[in-house]
């Protein structure tokens, strides 16, 4: 079964040390959508990049970085992110969000063989 539906998606820009109350910040940001009930979240770790103030993050043998970028998408319906979106404002430090409309294509169940 494939169910289509406009929806939003936000993604979320920060480094791998970021901290909430000691916690990893995106794993305070995953658990938050969890608790609000969101349709799901992925956090993608990059193996190089660089924010406002051009410092580089690379994971390159002679370059070891322990902050490598963090990206966090979340899509749900625009409500149910545009909700979210306070929670967020509250453990945000420094970081990037955009927000952005998409087409969502959900399947569920088995593929035909």
């Amino acid at each position: 079964m494939k169910l289509e539906g406009e929806g939003s998606l936000l993604r979320i820009y920060l480094g791998e040390l970021d901290k909430w109350h000691h916690q990893p910040l995106y794993e305070a940001i995953v658990l938050k959508a969890r608790e609000m009930g969101l349709a799901g979240a992925t956090v993608l770790r990059g193996p190089m990049g660089f924010g406002a103030n051009s410092h580089l993050h690379t994971a390159k043998i002679l370059r070891l970085s322990e902050d490598l970028p963090i990206l966090i998408e979340i899509v749900d319906k625009e409500e149910r992110i545009n909700a979210f979106l306070p929670e967020l404002d509250k453990i945000m430090g420094d970081g990037l969000v955009t927000l952005e409309k998409v087409h969502i294509i959900r399947y569920r169940g088995t593929a035909p063989s």
